[in-house]
């Protein structure tokens, strides 16, 4: 398999974690070799999790808000999240990989929002040919054929966008680092409705299962291949 390193720990939110650490700790995590490079292989499909109303709510305003009328919302966060989502598609399309989007169930809708809170938003909305798999659980992989789907075409590596960064991705890159898959987390790609488990988890994630990169490092790895 070919690889492709990444930048293992980003330049921010898991290096903001680990100088919170104490001495002591940061001593554990150097001294046991977690925050290593992964590497990226040569075969990627892009993995969106969830960039739905019931994360997002239906316009970029107050999060309080938004939560009043979506009470999962992310608020800003993911709506600062939806732009850099969308440059991360055009360069997957670009470079003709697989892309699968998730979404929840619609039967766990809550009545009388706007927009249906399990439909994906339509700034990033999927393409005719484009691989969209309802789930019940956190994990993309769990319950559905998206690992086999993923296996069927040659996959190697998963590159994950969309929500919660501590919540359904976290989930979905533990289970595709469990099913065998390469991870790679773009940073700006991902939200969370507080900045604390935001961060954590990303430092998290970096340490043990995935590649947290920046959109930039994920674009040129993408025009790359």
């Amino acid at each position: 398999m070919s690889r492709v390193p990444s930048a293992g720990p980003s330049a921010s939110a898991p290096a903001d974690v680990f100088q919170a650490l104490t001495a002591s700790e940061r001593a554990v995590y150097e001294q046991a070799g977690y925050h290593r490079v992964f590497g990226l292989g040569a075969s990627p499909a892009l993995l969106v999790v969830d960039v739905e109303y019931n994360f997002t709510g239906d316009a970029d305003e107050p999060v309080l808000d938004s939560v009043a009328k979506y009470p999962d919302s992310c608020g800003g966060a993911a709506w600062r999240a939806v732009p850099a989502i969308a440059r991360l598609l055009a360069a997957a399309r670009a470079a003709r990989i697989p892309v699968v989007y998730t979404h929840g169930r619609p039967e766990g809708d809550r009545p009388g929002t706007p927009r249906r809170g399990t439909d994906i938003i339509d700034e990033i909305a999927p393409r005719d040919g484009e691989y969209v798999v309802a789930k019940s659980a956190a994990s993309a992989f769990h319950g559905t054929d998206v690992a086999a789907h993923l296996r069927g075409g040659g996959v190697d590596t998963v590159v994950h966008a969309g929500c919660t960064t501590s919540g359904c991705v976290r989930a979905s890159v533990v289970d595709a680092a469990a099913h065998g898959f390469r991870n790679a987390v773009v940073e700006e790609c991902v939200f969370d409705r507080a900045v604390l488990p935001h961060q954590v988890n990303l430092f998290d994630m970096d340490a043990k299962y995935a590649d947290v990169i920046s959109l930039g490092a994920a674009e040129n790895y993408l025009a790359g291949l």
